[in-house]
């Protein structure tokens, strides 16, 4: 599987932490940036992050920024895309099972290093359910 990660300069160092997570698992990683911690904008990033899916280069996205929010928010302008800011075990699992989530924001400020590696092995690893979700998902999509 081909994973796309993108960060700001507040998800830079993070950002690399998960990136040699996730080729250490053997997934292909695709760095959309920033390539320092120096100062930059979001949604540069985040934009960059959702076109490699959307053109099919990748099937899921991690983005990183200070809280997360920004790119979730960033992200979540763009058509195809149904990004969500995870914090948290649950929401990890949920996003994916039940929106079928194919971009999970971070946030670098507000956790350490092994909660967001946890919280990227839910995500990868949890299957959509389908039924009545993917129902409520084309809703999104109208």
């Amino acid at each position: 599987m081909n994973i796309v990660i993108a960060s700001d300069h507040a998800g830079f160092a993070l950002k690399g932490v998960v990136k040699a997570y996730l080729t250490e698992k053997g997934y292909t990683v695709i760095d959309c940036g920033t390539d320092s911690e120096a100062s930059c904008d979001y949604p540069v990033f985040a934009k960059a992050l959702c076109k490699e899916i959307n053109d099919g280069n990748a099937q899921l996205g991690i983005l990183i920024c200070g809280t997360g929010i920004g790119m979730s928010m960033a992200a979540n302008k763009v058509k195809g895309i149904r990004a969500a800011l995870c914090s948290d075990c649950f929401s990890a699992k949920f996003t994916r099972a039940h929106n079928d989530s194919n971009v999970m924001c971070l946030g670098a400020r507000v956790m350490g290093e092994g909660l967001a590696l946890e919280l990227v092995d839910i995500f990868l690893n949890t299957p959509f359910e389908g039924g009545k979700h993917l129902r409520r998902i084309n809703m999104l999509e109208d």
